[in-house]
């Protein structure tokens, strides 16, 4: 079988042009948001250069290892340029963009003051929030309303309003909020019928990051949630996104500890080294360590980053391998260190005979600068997802969760590296290319060729 030997013509599609200006809406205005927009501003001023995102550096293999293409992605595929990006948010505190980037403290204030006009003209509209589902924050710049309904109806008009004040032809919601508490499913999340029910019933079943999301989908807005909120990933948006062909996408951002948790496993797995334990913990002193400070918010955090280990090792395929894993998760609110987060793991192994081994790793690591080129990347994906005729789950953007969404009969892929060829694959069957599946025989089983290579030796 060739490297490129996969083509699937049916799956083609005809993008429309990224004409126009793209709003990127972005509940929760804190360091994750501020940092992209100040960053967004200071790469369009040729102040920095967009390290961390796919769609702006990297560069993706087309054609076979005898004559290939180097492109960029963003030469692939077309997707909207930086200049015509246009940010709006909400939070429960009033601050502009440039005030809460100073206090969060992520970029040095000498950066932010060269784009101080732009991040002051950023000013969050009140938030639709209630204190019982993200109980160590409160604020005062929230909306009001008898229900839950009213609020997302709120929310819509606020959509609607930016795209005529701001001129947009498209938006792209991608939720930069808190971990709120732990959620079961429960039956008003089963049907739309249901969920618009409930929302008129103040249904404390549903959560704001809920009406975040049904508000984007009813705007006809793509959707992808970046906290561990059970949300989007609900059967009642789900298909209701699949029915007004909006795409969605999550949840949870993978920046930190559990990106390279999905670049360790994997490569356990692949040389067959068992693993009998793996202790992580971190430390952090930004917003989301004072949230998830809370029990209830934890527990959704815990759930979100404790799944990445058995659906990468698969014990029920390699009991004697991964069978007793003793998987822990700590998270500590330390407010010294502000958005630099610590992770350290401690990972006990073993290899050939039994014999014990371990592995250390200390990721001194920054939340928002991890975070930041995610969500940029997210937003231009999801866009041309919708130019490109798609809706519901987007599995090809797994890359980018540490929970990702995937069909219900199907078990979501967590290998980082599975992921990565799952989104640039997916990119090249979007534009026609052929997909890559880097077998290679047919350089040394095709008799002339080899020949022809080894002629030269």
């Amino acid at each position: 079988m060739s490297e490129q030997s996969s083509f699937y013509p049916e799956l083609v599609r005809d993008i429309e042009p990224p004409r126009g200006r793209l709003g990127v809406l972005l509940p929760g205005l804190g360091a994750v948001a501020t940092t992209l927009i100040a960053g967004v501003h200071l790469v369009n001023r040729g102040l920095a250069e967009p390290y961390g995102s796919l769609t702006q550096m990297q560069r993706m293999r087309l054609g076979k290892r005898t004559n290939p293409r180097f492109a960029l992605i963003k030469e692939v595929v077309p997707l909207a340029d930086l200049k015509d990006l246009a940010f709006g948010g909400w939070d429960i505190f009033p601050e502009n963009a440039y005030q809460t980037a100073c206090q969060a403290g992520v970029l040095p204030r000498e950066m932010l003051d060269q784009i101080k006009h732009q991040l002051e003209s950023v000013k969050p509209w009140p938030a639709a929030f209630e204190q019982a589902y993200v109980r160590n924050l409160s604020g005062n710049h929230l909306k009001r309303g008898p229900s839950k309904k009213h609020l997302a109806d709120l929310l819509i008009e606020d959509i609607e309003r930016f795209r005529r004040a701001e001129d947009l032809d498209r938006e792209v919601m991608i939720w930069c909020g808190s971990t709120e508490v732990f959620l079961e499913p429960a039956p008003v999340h089963q049907t739309i019928e249901a969920f618009e029910a409930g929302l008129r019933a103040n249904a404390p079943e549903i959560s704001p990051c809920m009406i975040y999301a049904y508000a984007a989908i009813t705007a006809g807005v793509p959707f992808a949630n970046g906290s561990p909120n059970l949300a989007v990933d609900i059967p009642a948006l789900g298909e209701y996104a699949h029915r007004h062909g909006v795409p969605i996408a999550g949840k949870d951002f993978k920046t930190g500890q559990t990106f390279l948790k999905t670049v360790v496993a994997p490569g356990l797995k692949a040389r067959m080294l068992g693993l009998t334990g793996w202790f992580s913990t971190n430390i952090l002193g930004n917003r989301d360590g004072e949230v998830l400070d809370d029990e209830g918010s934890f527990r959704t955090k815990e759930v979100s980053k404790g799944s990445v280990l058995d659906a990468i090792l698969q014990p029920e395929l390699y009991p004697d391998l991964y069978g007793q894993v003793f998987h822990k998760i700590r998270i500590e609110y330390y407010p010294p260190r502000g958005d630099a987060k610590e992770g350290w793991d401690n990972i006990d192994i073993f290899g050939w005979l039994g014999q014990p081994m371990q592995i250390k790793i200390n990721f001194l690591c920054r939340d928002s600068i991890l975070a930041a080129p995610v969500v940029l990347d997210l937003a231009l994906f999801l866009d041309l997802a919708r130019r490109a005729g798609l809706s519901g789950i987007q599995e090809w953007l797994s890359f980018y969760f540490k929970s990702p969404m995937a069909r219900a009969d199907l078990r979501p892929e967590h290998d980082l590296f599975i992921q990565h060829m799952k989104l640039t694959n997916t990119l090249r069957i979007l534009v026609g290319e052929e997909v890559l599946d880097h077998s290679g025989l047919d350089y040394y089983e095709s008799g002339d060729a080899y020949r022809e290579s080894m002629s030269g030796l």
